[in-house]
C-alpha cells in the first residue's frame, strides 16, 4: 500500500498559505465599533482656538466628516469643542473639534475629515472653499454590530400622518409636555440668565430661572449630573414625565426678546456668531439622557413670534445659517428630533415685531432639507385662530421640506375639525404634512392643574382635544400650562401639577400602539353618530369615541351580513384592560346602537368611552 503521506504534505501546505493569507476581520481591526444605532463622538486634535479668539472658529473654520459604507456617502457637520470636556470644566478654550455620528447600517464604515478655514467658510456653501487643513484621527474605521436588544432606531418619516421607528417598526403618537417653553432657562446651565424683565401685559411671567427643585426626589444614584452634582431637578424632573409615559418635551433654543428672554445657544444674549461650549456640552448631556435613558423625543423650537425676524431680518442668511449648522452639528443625531421653524410663525395682529414671510418659511425648511444628513423631522408652529393661520400657512401647502404642522388652537372644541381639514388640505396638495396639537388655548388657561378641581378642563380638553386629534388622524398632543395658570407657561416648576393628565395622555397613546391599527385607518365621522368620531379600516376594524358617553353608533354597511365583529369597550380616563358591555358583537350589513358602556346607568352617563368594533378574524 502507498504511503499517503506525501501526497498530503502539498494540501496541507496550501491549506496553511490560505489561512494565513486571509484577509484580517473588519470587526476585530476597526478603530471603533459600536452597535447600530448607538451615538458616537469622533474627536479630532486641530488649532488651538478660543469662543471668543479674533479667528472665530465657529465661522472662520468648518468641519465636514465623511463617512463611507458601500456605495453611500454620509456627511456630517462637525463643531468647535473647546477643550472636549467643557460640560465639566466650563473651558472656553481648547483645540478639540467634534463631530456626533450614529450608524443606520451594520457593517464596515470609514470616516474622512475634511477641515477648512476661510472668511465665513461655514456658512459657505461652496464644498472646495478655503483652505484644507489636517487634524490628527483625519481617518478610521467603524465597525457597526446589530443593534442591542429593544433598540427602536429612529423616527423616520415613512407614511403620510405619522413618525415610524425605523428599526423596531412602530408608528409614534406623541403624549408630551408643551410647558415649560423655556425649559432650557435652568440655573444648573452655564451662561444662562434672563436679559430683561421686562414682560409684556397677558404673557406669562416668572422670577428667576428654573430649579425645578420639587424634582429633585425624582433623581436617583447613578443618574445624569455635571460639575459635582449640577442638573438632579431638571433630571428628576424629566424621569417623572417618563415615569408617567410622557414621550416628547417641548423647548424653545432661542428666545432673546421673547416672553422668558433667558434661553441661547450664544455666548450672549447680544451674540450672533459664537456659541457657548460648555453651555452647549451640557444641553447635550441631557438630551443623551432624554434619548438614551427615557426614550424620548426632542421638540426643539428655534424660535418665537417675537424674534422671527432677529436673525437676518428673516431671511436664511449668515446668521441663520450658522445657528442652523451648530444646532444640527451638536444634536441633530438624536434618535427623534422635530425642528420647529417657530412658535406662532408668521404674520398676525398682535405682535410688535416683525413676521416672516412665506418665502422666509419656505427658506428655512429647505434648508434643512439640504444640510440635515439625518433628514429629522421639520415643521412650523401656528397662530391660535384657524381663520388666521390658513391664510398664512395656505400658500405652503404642497411643500414637502415641511413635514407637518404644529398645531396651536384657541378653542378646544375646533381641534378634531381643524386636524382633519389640513390632513385632508395638504394630502390634496400632493404633499401630506403630520398634525400634532403643541398648544391649546385659550391662551390664558390651556390646560388646567389637577387642584382646580370640580372646575377643571382636563376632562373636555382629553375629550375635544386629545382624542380629537388622534380620532382624525392626528399623531398625538402636547399640554401647554397657560399664562395665567399656577405653574403657569414660563413659571412651571413642578409636573406634578398636571399628574392627572399624563396619567390620561399615557392611556390614549399606549391604547393606540397595543390595539389600534391606527397607520391603516382613516376618519369616517360619517360611519356614526353626529358629534362622536369614528377611525376605520372599513369592514375589518372601526374605533368609535364617545366623548360625551350616551349610546353610539356604527355603520358596518361596508362589511357583509356574514361577518362578525366583537364590540370591546376602553376607558380613556382610567385605562385598563378592555372591557364589554351586554352588547358582545354585532353582525356586519347594517348600521346598529352600541348600547350603554359598561357600567352606565342609562344613556344620560356622560362620561366618554372608546368602543372597539373588530371583525373577529381579526382579534
Amino acid at each position: 500500500m502507498r504511503n499517503p503521506l506525501p501526497s498530503l504534505l502539498p494540501l496541507a501546505l496550501l491549506a496553511f498559505l490560505y489561512v494565513g493569507c486571509q484577509p484580517p476581520d473588519p470587526a476585530e481591526t476597526a478603530d471603533i465599533r459600536s452597535p447600530k444605532w448607538e451615538k458616537i463622538s469622533l474627536d479630532f486634535g486641530g488649532p488651538s482656538s478660543a469662543e471668543m479668539a479674533e479667528d472665530n472658529p465657529f465661522l472662520h473654520y468648518r468641519l465636514d466628516v465623511r463617512f463611507y459604507h458601500d456605495d453611500r456617502v454620509f456627511t456630517v457637520p462637525g463643531y468647535y469643542a473647546a477643550d472636549g470636556n467643557a460640560g465639566e470644566t466650563s473651558a472656553d478654550t481648547g483645540s478639540v473639534w467634534r463631530v456626533n455620528f450614529r450608524p443606520d447600517e451594520e457593517g464596515l464604515w470609514r470616516w474622512e475629515a475634511d477641515f477648512r478655514r476661510g472668511d465665513r467658510i461655514a456658512v459657505s456653501e461652496d464644498p472646495g472653499a478655503g483652505e484644507r487643513l489636517s487634524l490628527t484621527g483625519q481617518e478610521g474605521t467603524i465597525f457597526v454590530d446589530p443593534p442591542a436588544e429593544g433598540e427602536r432606531g429612529r423616527l423616520m418619516r415613512t407614511h403620510p400622518r405619522y413618525l415610524q421607528w425605523a428599526e423596531s417598526k412602530d408608528f409614534f403618537l406623541k403624549g408630551g409636555a408643551d410647558s415649560p417653553e423655556n425649559l432650557l432657562a435652568f440655573k444648573d446651565f452655564d451662561g444662562t440668565y434672563r436679559h430683561s424683565n421686562d414682560f409684556r401685559d397677558g404673557e406669562s411671567k416668572t422670577e428667576g430661572l428654573h430649579h425645578f427643585t420639587a424634582h429633585e426626589k425624582d433623581w436617583r444614584e447613578g443618574d445624569l449630573t455635571w460639575q459635582d452634582g449640577k442638573g438632579k431637578g431638571l433630571v428628576g424632573g424629566l424621569n417623572y414625565l417618563a415615569q408617567k409615559g410622557i414621550n416628547s418635551v417641548y423647548m424653545l433654543t432661542m428666545n432673546i426678546n421673547g416672553d422668558g428672554k433667558d434661553v441661547w445657544p450664544y455666548t450672549s444674549h447680544e451674540e450672533r456668531y459664537r456659541f457657548d461650549c460648555s453651555k452647549l456640552d451640557q444641553w447635550e448631556a441631557v438630551f443623551d439622557y432624554m434619548d438614551d435613558e427615557l426614550g424620548m423625543m426632542l421638540h426643539l423650537v428655534m424660535q418665537e413670534t417675537e424674534n422671527e425676524t432677529l436673525l437676518d431680518g428673516g431671511d436664511t442668511g449668515p446668521e441663520r445659517s450658522i445657528y442652523f449648522r451648530e444646532l444640527v452639528a451638536r444634536f441633530g443625531h438624536h434618535r427623534a428630533v422635530t425642528w420647529n421653524m417657530g412658535e406662532e410663525n408668521g404674520p398676525n395682529s398682535w405682535s410688535e415685531t416683525g413676521a416672516q414671510t412665506n418665502e422666509q418659511q419656505a427658506a428655512g425648511a429647505a434648508w434643512f432639507a439640504k444640510n440635515d444628513p439625518y433628514q429629522g423631522y421639520v415643521v412650523v408652529h401656528t397662530h391660535p385662530n384657524e381663520e388666521e393661520f390658513a391664510k398664512i400657512y395656505t400658500p405652503l401647502l404642497g411643500n414637502d421640506d415641511f413635514d407637518g404642522l404644529s398645531l396651536q388652537i384657541g378653542n378646544p372644541a375646533q381641534v378634531h375639525e381643524v386636524t382633519r381639514k389640513w390632513l385632508a388640505l395638504t394630502a390634496d396638495a400632493g404633499a401630506p404634512w403630520i398634525m400634532t396639537l403643541d398648544e391649546i388655548g385659550p391662551w390664558y388657561r390651556g390646560l388646567d392643574p389637577d387642584d382646580r378641581a370640580p372646575h377643571n378642563n382636563q376632562d373636555s380638553v382629553r375629550a375635544l382635544s386629545l382624542w380629537g386629534n388622534l380620532m382624525a388622524g392626528g399623531a398625538g398632543a402636547e399640554w401647554y400650562f397657560g399664562a395665567f395658570s399656577p405653574h403657569n407657561d414660563l413659571g412651571m416648576e413642578d409636573w406634578r401639577s398636571r399628574d392627572r393628565a399624563w396619567t390620561w395622555t399615557a392611556h390614549a397613546i399606549n391604547f393606540f400602539g397595543e390595539h389600534v391599527p391606527f397607520a391603516e385607518m382613516e376618519a369616517a365621522d360619517e360611519l356614526t353618530r353626529e358629534g362622536d368620531f369614528c377611525l376605520a379600516k372599513r369592514g375589518e376594524f372601526y374605533l368609535v369615541y364617545l366623548p360625551f358617553g350616551g349610546i353610539g353608533s356604527i355603520d358596518l354597511t361596508d362589511a357583509g351580513p356574514e361577518d362578525t365583529f366583537e364590540v370591546l369597550w376602553f376607558d380613556p380616563a382610567n385605562g385598563g384592560a378592555l372591557q364589554t358591555s351586554d352588547l358582545l358583537s354585532l353582525q356586519g350589513g347594517g348600521l346598529h346602537d352600541l348600547d350603554l358602556p359598561p357600567g352606565a346607568a342609562d344613556w344620560t352617563d356622560r362620561k366618554d368611552w372608546a368602543v372597539i368594533i373588530r371583525r373577529e378574524s381579526e382579534s
